[in-house]
């Protein structure tokens, strides 16, 4: 069973890019991906393919050709810091606990 993602037909295809995958390529990578595909399946996926890649390569040399300056780095986290003592609230959590012993909550045993 196999989804359409979207129309190829949109994607621009004025990159000159020719055949990379050929029918025989698409049935190896579907064996490799252990996908079992018809012989017609895979032709009609030869064009798409190919329209996939040569969006890639677009991509690719409009990255390569943008001279991106990248924004100064700054830490934006603060500084750890205490912001209360360690036992302010273990009183007030201790005191509406069923039972306790000590500072410890004191529960059933649950394991044998």
């Amino acid at each position: 069973m196999r989804e359409n993602f979207g129309d190829s037909s949109k994607i621009k295809k004025d990159v000159n890019i020719e055949s990379v995958i050929t029918s025989k390529d698409i049935q190896n990578l579907a064996s490799l991906a252990r996908i079992e595909i018809s012989a017609d399946e895979a032709e009609s996926l030869t064009p798409e393919i190919d329209s996939i890649l040569g969006y890639v390569s677009q991509v690719e040399n409009m990255s390569a050709s943008h001279n991106l300056e990248l924004p100064a780095l700054r830490n934006v986290m603060r500084e750890d810091a205490v912001t209360r003592q360690s036992s302010q609230y273990t009183e007030d959590i201790l005191s509406n606990a069923p039972s306790r012993e000590d500072n410890l909550l004191k529960v059933k045993k649950i394991l044998g």
